[in-house]
């Protein structure tokens, strides 16, 4: 085994996963990117070549997430850097929503990082060295009309990232959070202009972020030069949300 340090990234087959796994592939990682489909799967073990591969993963299923932790350990070593990346959105009013909308979200984006951080952790403890990055939003902090679980869920999500960095910090562990604020990517291409023209409105730099900008944010807090940053949310929004 080598002493290429293997980085698992959830939700990375498209947008800012696949940004964030060709980013720490670039950083020297050995990159397992995961996906809902096996041909998600194929397209980033395509995308990564031989400095990484594409696993199916059900975050919202406890069996899925042995069964990949296991298949990591087979194809390259113990996880030192995670990425909690993938997530859903099921949006409705919250007077017209239904529980599965509700109970879909929060299992997937909040208890489905819990499923995957849990197992990665002992490796991690062990090395004396660890990076825990969750993918968060802006809305987080800001709220959004008819987003409310998902909203909760990424609101969770921060408070999970402060009360785990507390736990492993005194073993070399990082935990850190990333809200990216309105980022292009195939969800915000489907936009009318005139939506798109109110969003950057909102927005003091003008502009839509990119996702190639959240990577190298989780790229940075994946090094050793953010070794003394933990428990901490980096916004990165343009200036849509301050603070």
């Amino acid at each position: 085994m080598s002493d290429q340090k293997t980085a698992l990234v959830t939700g990375a087959s498209r947008g800012i996963g696949a940004a964030i796994a060709a980013q720490l592939t670039a950083d020297g990682f050995f990159v397992v990117g995961t996906a809902t489909s096996d041909a998600g799967a194929e397209s980033i073990d395509q995308r990564l070549g031989d400095q990484g591969a594409g696993v199916k993963l059900d975050i919202s299923d406890a069996d899925s997430v042995a069964a990949v932790i296991s298949r990591v350990a087979e194809i390259a070593s113990a996880p030192l850097v995670l990425v909690n990346n993938a997530g859903i959105t099921k949006d409705n009013l919250l007077m017209r929503m239904s529980e599965s909308e509700w109970s879909d979200v929060i299992d997937t984006n909040l208890s489905g990082a819990f499923r995957v951080t849990k197992p990665v952790l002992r490796g991690m403890l062990k090395a004396r060295w660890g990076r825990i990055i969750n993918v968060g939003s802006v809305v987080g902090r800001l709220g959004n009309p008819g987003q409310g679980n998902y909203v909760a869920s990424k609101a969770g999500l921060e408070g999970f990232t402060r009360s785990l960095a507390m736990e492993v910090a005194s073993r070399g562990v990082t935990v850190n959070a990333v809200a990216p604020g309105f980022i292009a990517t195939d969800m915000t291409g489907a936009l009318t202009e005139d939506q798109t023209k109110i969003m950057l409105d909102r927005i003091p730099l003008g502009r839509m972020g990119e996702a190639d900008e959240i990577a190298a944010t989780v790229s940075f807090l994946c090094s050793e030069s953010a070794g003394y940053i933990t428990g901490q949310t980096l916004q990165v929004n343009g200036g849509l949300l301050f603070g």
